[in-house]
């Protein structure tokens, strides 16, 4: 029961912010539930499929997203996570957890950076080539299969910087990116054998109707909320990580 209003409380948190928030549950399950991390790792991308599809859905509502340019990103971004899932079986847990804290931290400093400037004024948004937004998705894809995260804050940042995102527009577009991302991710390692079904329900039933709930915030709160948000969310998960460390 803990486990599961812990991650309510979390998915309400990430669903706010645009994430999916794989980074943030493996810390959580790792540090305080002491789930072997390869477990933990392919539980959460699992349950992130999930609590994506409920957060973008309500972002869809509330037009929060751009769906066309979504879809065509996470598409990309899922054939490059299966790809970094099969990187992950030769990566030493206490090793991945360090190259994923570390991911964490430089995408948290990156989006502040950015979002400096875009917290004031909205930008026309742009219509690159399709390739462009195959590099998007490939890339950040990548990352998100090999660290077992969603990445988000550098999806955020893509679409911010390179498609010229309003913010909001980036918070939820990134939800929609990440349902592609983690469908492929959650079956590389299911490939890979890194789940737990038990884990996964309790898991999943507590971030979805966090994350339902969260999302629908991001539209009435002030951007200079939103903007701490995307920022403290992986420091906080990448804090966590470090607590294994010490």
């Amino acid at each position: 029961m803990l486990l599961i209003v812990t991650m309510v409380l979390l998915g309400f948190v990430l669903g706010f912010v645009g994430a999916g928030g794989s980074g943030f549950i493996i810390a959580i399950l790792v540090t305080i539930f002491h789930i072997p991390v390869h477990t933990a790792l392919g539980t959460a991308v699992s349950v992130m499929l999930f609590s994506v599809l409920s957060g973008s859905w309500s972002h869809f509502r509330e037009g929060n997203l751009y769906l066309k340019e979504g879809l065509i990103v996470g598409l990309f971004g899922g054939i490059g996570a299966f790809f970094g899932t099969r990187l992950t079986v030769f990566i030493d847990p206490n090793v991945l957890m360090f190259f994923t804290m570390t991911v964490l931290v430089i995408s948290a400093v990156l989006l502040w950076l950015k979002t400096r400037v875009n917290i004031r004024v909205e930008e026309e948004r742009t219509n690159p080539a399709v390739l462009g937004y195959s590099l998007i998705g490939l890339g950040n894809g990548l990352i998100s299969g090999t660290f077992g995260i969603g990445a988000a804050p550098f999806i955020q940042l893509s679409l911010i910087k390179w498609l010229h995102f309003p913010m909001r527009f980036a918070a939820g577009t990134t939800m929609l990116v990440i349902v592609p991302i983690s469908m492929f991710a959650s079956a590389g390692y299911i490939v890979n054998g890194y789940f737990d079904t038990l884990l996964f329900l309790k898991v999943a039933l507590g971030t979805i109707v966090g994350t339902y709930i969260g999302a629908k915030l991001t539209k009435k709160l002030p951007q200079v909320l939103l903007r701490y948000g995307m920022v403290i969310t992986p420091i906080a998960s990448a804090i966590i990580l470090l607590i294994n460390f010490l």
